[in-house]
């Protein structure tokens, strides 16, 4: 059995929500998915996503910071403090980081380079791997 040597908070690992899965999985649309789990970060991150995409920056800002608010949320009540490992891995958590990454991929296209900068040194310290396969 290992033991971590450095102190620090054990990883957060975001609860399964079956629902919204099912929901994103079987096709239903985004705006759907966020109407009718407002407080789930996917969705969110799924619409900043797509509108960064179709260069709808203000837009994806707006969807992405939703999707990180809510993943904030969720984050606290699973008994995260404000820092320590998002783990990449768990699929759980990943509606949040990619709602992170997006929020700083579009602060950056609107000029906010410094929130960009944040964002992305937030994303190393949930996870590096998180910003390797958001950002590469």
């Amino acid at each position: 059995m290992s033991h971590n040597l450095l102190p620090g908070p054990p990883p957060t690992l975001l609860p399964a929500d079956p629902e919204v899965e099912a929901a994103v999985r079987g096709g239903t649309p985004p705006t759907q998915v966020a109407a009718a789990f407002p407080a789930a970060s996917l969705p969110w991150a799924l619409l900043a996503e797509e509108a960064l995409a179709s260069e709808q920056v203000v837009a994806a800002y707006a969807y992405a910071r939703t999707g990180y608010h809510r993943g904030l949320d969720a984050l606290r009540r699973a008994g995260w403090r404000g820092h320590g490992p998002v783990p990449w891995s768990h699929e759980p958590n990943q509606g949040f980081l990619r709602a992170l990454s997006v929020l700083g991929l579009a602060a950056a296209a609107i000029g906010e380079q410094a929130e960009d900068e944040r964002i992305a040194t937030f994303l190393d310290d949930c996870d590096p791997a998180a910003r390797a396969a958001l950002r590469p």
